[in-house]
């Protein structure tokens, strides 16, 4: 039995909880290798395990590396991630974000690859705008790869799954919890070379991902909003984030 199948088979009978699938490695759990053989045969993804060559560099820096990523896909966008630029924000947007965010997509959209989460509001008008305009799209999720969540991104995610790259470090149809959200935005920091965050409220899991960014060394980049309101675009860029305006600011500010 080879490592990375008992490593893909671990990761489905702990659904995909980190913690968890390393207890059961430092414990050296025994399993029957038919069992084995027989669950991984189920999945109807594709696997990359941190044991394969082409496992990404970048996702072995961040806190807790995926033991395994169930993927649909072309994997290769995930080969360099200076290719690659995370578009994230708030799911209850205003029009501002909304034209931002599109304005942004399709002024950088073939010259990088756009990554997001999938997730209602602004994730979704990235991945959206990426394919109205001919690019290439990576959505990682929180939630099991045969499990759409939010259910009304289904076409979406049929679109990305079929001709980009969809992944998750959690199998089949796992539910998503509060807590993968969390665990789900480092995995955006480690294939982006920059965030550019077009909205997002002074509390939001948008944060998360930026302070991933910044473990990293990665750039961050927020679009300026009003000053009566409560923006946390506005508090990160005083902080030093780099205020860009279109999209030829982002790839100036990635080159």
């Amino acid at each position: 039995m080879k490592g990375r199948d008992l490593l893909i088979y671990l990761a489905i009978k702990y659904n995909g909880t980190w913690n968890d699938i390393y207890a059961a490695i430092s414990r050296r759990e025994i399993v029957n290798p038919q069992d084995v053989i027989e669950e991984n045969a189920q999945l109807t993804c594709q696997t990359l395990t941190i044991l394969d060559e082409n496992y990404p560099e970048s996702f072995k820096s961040v806190h807790h590396p995926p033991f395994v990523l169930f993927y649909y896909g072309d994997i290769n966008l995930l080969s360099d991630y200076k290719k690659n630029v995370a578009v994230i924000g708030s799911r209850e947007h205003s029009e501002y974000g909304k034209r931002m965010t599109e304005k942004i997509v399709k002024e950088i959209s073939g010259k990088v690859n756009i990554v997001s989460g999938l997730a209602r509001g602004i994730d979704a008008i990235s991945h959206q705008e990426c394919l109205a305009n001919n690019g290439h799209t990576i959505a990682i999720l929180g939630s099991g790869i045969d499990y759409c969540y939010p259910k009304n991104n289904q076409n979406l995610y049929e679109e990305i799954k079929k001709n980009h790259l969809l992944i998750s470090e959690y199998p089949k149809r796992c539910e998503p919890k509060k807590e993968n959200f969390p665990e789900r935005n480092r995995l955006i920091a480690a294939c982006s070379s920059a965030v550019v965050v077009t909205e997002a409220k002074a509390k939001s899991g948008t944060i998360i991902t930026v302070g991933h960014m910044l473990d990293l060394g990665r750039e961050v980049l927020c679009v300026p909003h009003r000053a009566d309101e409560a923006s946390q675009c506005n508090r990160l860029i005083a902080g030093g984030a780099t205020l860009v305006e279109n999209g030829e600011d982002v790839l100036f500010a990635i080159q």
